[in-house]
């Protein structure tokens, strides 16, 4: 679990309850009307916006938000540089038995053309169109949440339009006019807070998740390459450090 994540959400919205109890009560707050026409459009123009397909995967994308778990780069070069040594000393076949082990499936799928003896460039050449496939289906998740982001704010404002212009209807009543400029403006406050408080942070979010899995497959790419190629477990080694974010101690050689 994401704890940055749960507890950014949980401050926020306690924070902003907060801010409403001390002057009034949270029912000031709420307005049937206000959430349908917020949330309701938001996700209709979401849908014209966006193929059904790619709008059902925002469930997907909104469960990596909270739960999300990847390797770290320093345990993937350790990993790689353990099979390049098994490779070097034991052949391409040797390496057979760290597949079963491997949890990874890209790595996994990496590993056994590797000792299914495929060509160099066809590895190559199905591991980038594996990366750009997930690249493309994070980068949905990504879009129809900075969709919702965007929508939210400008249906809030024209809920507030919706307020102004019945409110002006009844201007012959002036104890109307306050609570319905009241109700008119829950809907901007709606669309700002869904915006600013979920759909644009979690939308970023996802945005770094994206750039660390295409990282660590990136990483992996290079390193399978290299031990398709026989290079040096050393030498591998070191050109797959340029993916850590800080400098860490060298991976033990095998024996």
């Amino acid at each position: 679990m994401d704890i940055a994540s749960i507890i950014g959400v949980i401050s926020g919205t306690a924070l902003v309850c907060w801010g409403i109890l001390l002057g009034s009560s949270l029912l000031l707050f709420w307005d049937l009307p206000s959430v349908v026409i917020v949330m309701g459009c938001s996700v209709a123009a979401a849908l014209i916006q966006f193929p059904l397909g790619d709008f059902l995967k925002v469930g997907t994308a909104l469960g990596r938000v909270f739960k999300f778990k990847t390797d770290k780069p320093e345990d993937l070069i350790q990993q790689l540089v353990t099979i390049a040594n098994k490779a070097r000393q034991g052949g391409l076949l040797s390496i057979e038995a760290d597949i079963k082990e491997t949890k990874d499936p890209y790595l996994a799928s990496a590993l056994q053309m590797t000792v299914d003896g495929v060509k160099t460039a066809d590895i190559a050449s199905i591991m980038q169109k594996k990366m750009e496939m997930v690249k493309k289906e994070h980068k949905t998740g990504v879009s129809v949440l900075a969709g919702m982001a965007a929508f939210g704010p400008a249906f809030g404002m024209v809920g507030t339009l919706i307020g102004l212009v019945q409110m002006l209807a009844n201007l012959d009543d002036p104890s109307t006019i306050g609570p319905s400029m009241a109700v008119a403006m829950i809907t901007t406050f709606y669309g700002a807070l869904l915006a600013n408080l979920f759909f644009i942070p979690m939308s970023e979010k996802l945005k770094s998740r994206s750039d660390e899995v295409q990282s660590n497959m990136n990483l992996l790419y290079e390193g399978i390459i290299c031990i398709r190629d026989g290079v040096h477990p050393r030498l591998m080694e070191d050109k797959l450090k340029v993916y850590l974010s800080s400098p860490s101690k060298p991976a033990k050689e095998g024996k």
